[in-house]
């Protein structure tokens, strides 16, 4: 049994201890992960053929590089496809249906969550907000754009108030490495999340914006960038957010607040308000800062400064 990343996710989001001889049913993908594995789909594949498991979510593929402080992959054999009537089944067969521009006419404010590396904060924002914005009365929807298959993300943000989660995965995709953009599917997303109509739709973009899940194209999309009301970006440390500044300065785009680890202390957020003239709000220390900064941002004036009543009393 493998010590560290010897558990897979299952469908209800426990996760579940892999032992020898264990049937996995995974999906074929590749992963480029800056601190984990990056790996790669065979060109062909038969029984026998020995693979390895790339993530927690169940995404297989043949590892190329691995990270030194995870040890080696986990080794798996291929034992066969699963079918259906003799059908090779795909994750396209249960995908939602594709769009190629957002449904015309939707004014449902989003909230981008961007991020300069992968465990830079991206999923603690949305959750946040999801809680947050929801106690103040907003019908909250979250997706997530970019990265490789797992549904924990998805469920965190259910767990905090997200009434609807949709994520590449549904769109039919293991995960968005080397995809050449994911402005298709995630105009795909957003239009599946406006469905029921909610009052805002939060958006992690997976990963970091420099980096192998082609998180940047959803920016180079004019009709994605506009249909943005606001970009949220984490960053790891004040070079981080340098960078991620300078970036986005250079294409004449904005970032609207800096999360992350960079804000955890008095120095990066000094370094950010000072130097980078963006607001640095720390979500784990100041939720409910970040909570206002939205509402306000997106014109939600009334709920500026509304707090939880605290916990309901029975009597």
């Amino acid at each position: 049994m493998k010590t560290t990343y010897g558990e897979l996710e299952l469908e209800e989001g426990r996760m579940a201890k892999i032992f020898e001889d264990d049937i996995i049913i995974g999906a074929l993908g590749a992963r480029n992960a800056l601190k984990g594995y990056v790996g790669k789909v065979p060109e062909q594949i038969k029984a026998g053929d020995v693979l390895n498991m790339l993530n927690l979510g169940g995404v297989i593929g043949l590892c190329t590089s691995a990270n030194k402080d995870l040890g080696p992959p986990l080794k798996v054999e291929v034992v066969g496809m699963v079918a259906r009537k003799g059908r090779i089944l795909n994750l396209v067969d249960a995908s939602i249906a594709d769009h190629d521009r957002i449904e015309p006419g939707m004014k449902i404010p989003i909230v981008a969550v961007s991020g300069t590396c992968m465990s830079a904060g991206k999923t603690k924002a949305v959750a946040e907000l999801c809680q947050l914005l929801s106690q103040r009365g907003l019908r909250i929807n979250a997706g997530k754009l970019s990265g490789v298959a797992a549904r924990r993300d998805l469920f965190s943000f259910e767990d905090h108030g997200a009434r609807r989660t949709l994520s590449f995965v549904d769109t039919g995709l293991p995960s968005t490495a080397g995809l050449e953009s994911i402005a298709p599917i995630s105009k795909t997303i957003i239009n599946g999340l406006a469905e029921d109509k909610p009052d805002v739709i939060l958006l992690e973009l997976g990963d970091g914006i420099i980096g192998g899940y082609s998180v940047i194209t959803y920016f180079e999309d004019p009709e994605l960038y506009k249909h943005t009301s606001m970009h949220i970006c984490c960053a790891n440390d004040p070079v981080g957010a340098y960078g991620a500044k300078k970036i986005f300065d250079e294409r004449g785009q904005r970032i609207d607040v800096i999360c992350g680890p960079a804000t955890d202390n008095e120095v990066g957020r000094h370094y950010i308000e000072s130097i980078l003239s963006v607001k640095a709000i720390n979500a784990r220390t100041d939720p409910e800062e970040l909570a206002d900064e939205v509402c306000r941002h997106l014109g939600f004036k009334d709920l500026v400064g509304m707090r939880n009543s605290g916990p309901l009393e029975v009597v």
